[in-house]
């Protein structure tokens, strides 16, 4: 007995799944789960994006979309102007994740405490894309 506790006999762990690893090393990267959050209201302009996500650099949000568009989440399309703007949008495949990120948003508002400190919401940003404070699933 193990502190009051019995041992029962265990089953080898089974390996991971290569398919959420697949997941994982995408959408476990800073950031990317946010942008594409983002991106599940409508299509947004880069400097949208930028204030929508209050924390992200420049850089780490081009970077984030460029590796969304090589996996094929996110389509950028570039608007001659003037003046000269790209937007970002999401492919089929890019939205067909959104009932995996509301059930997951969902998780963490019964799980995971409030004040985190990964962000806190800022009402200016989710205005930026039709947001309600607080509600990042739904749109206004």
């Amino acid at each position: 007995m193990e502190r009051g506790r019995q041992v029962e006999a265990r089953t080898p762990c089974v390996g991971v799944d290569v398919a959420l690893t697949r997941v994982f090393e995408l959408f476990g990267k800073r950031w990317t789960g946010l942008i594409v959050a983002v991106l599940t209201q409508r299509p947004a302009y880069f400097a949208e994006l930028r204030r929508a996500i209050p924390k992200i650099s420049e850089r780490m949000l081009s970077d984030r979309l460029s590796e969304l568009v090589d996996a094929g989440l996110v389509v950028r399309e570039v608007d001659h102007g003037p003046p000269l703007r790209v937007s970002y949008g999401l492919t089929e495949a890019g939205q067909a994740i959104r009932p995996a990120l509301h059930e997951l948003g969902k998780w963490a508002q019964t799980y995971l405490p409030e004040g985190s400190p990964c962000t806190e919401p800022d009402p200016d940003a989710a205005a930026v894309v039709g947001l309600r404070p607080g509600e990042c699933g739904e749109s206004a």
